[in-house]
């Protein structure tokens, strides 16, 4: 059975990220994935201060709710993180996250001195984003962000569910179609991962 973390990265409890990572989960689920929920709001998690602590070992010396995080990613097989988009990036709770894996990378090309360019997935993620605009390049930057923080996880960003037009909190209920596509994008990583 797989094993899936799905990260809830908008500052709102009920937004359009979190509805449609719902219905990813519930793909997920119903494929046969046991998916362990993270809420980063609850969670109490301080920026990267970047102080190297973890040129030690690879981990994050900061003592707070990340250590969980970390351990919880690194022990999954597929990974779910839904995010807004804040100025064509990620949420403020996201990034907290990603800059807190730094200590992964230190790691992976400092301590191990893997050779950088070289990739080796083992795992597979999905991303679920919501924006209010329909701007072209609305998800590229933050595209870039997730791609880079899953390839420090040896895990390839294999599905994104992007959905433009979506503001206010619900705005993604009067888009079933959204819905359905995040239901069978988290159906088909859980799928994927039990059969690869």
């Amino acid at each position: 059975m797989s094993r899936i973390v799905a990260i809830y990265g908008s500052p709102r409890r009920q937004g359009n990220t979190a509805a449609l990572l719902d219905q990813a989960v519930a793909g997920a689920r119903s494929a046969g994935a046991t998916v362990e929920p993270l809420v980063l709001r609850d969670l109490e998690m301080s920026p990267c201060l970047e102080i190297y602590g973890c040129k030690k070992d690879g981990r994050c010396v900061i003592q707070d709710d990340f250590q969980r995080v970390y351990d919880l990613c690194l022990a999954s097989q597929g990974l779910m993180l839904a995010s807004p988009i804040f100025f064509y990036a990620v949420s403020a709770h996201a990034k907290i996250m990603l800059d807190r894996f730094q200590s992964l990378w230190v790691k992976k090309y400092w301590i191990e001195r893997r050779p950088f360019g070289q990739r080796h997935y083992t795992r597979q993620g999905l991303f679920i984003s919501a924006g209010a605009t329909q701007g072209a390049k609305l998800f590229e930057g933050a595209l870039r962000s997730v791609r880079y923080f899953m390839d420090v996880l040896d895990m390839e960003l294999v599905d994104s569910v992007l959905c433009r037009g979506l503001d206010l909190a619900g705005d993604v209920l009067g888009h079933p179609e959204h819905l359905a596509r995040a239901r069978q994008a988290g159906q088909d990583l859980a799928l994927a991962l039990r059969d690869g």
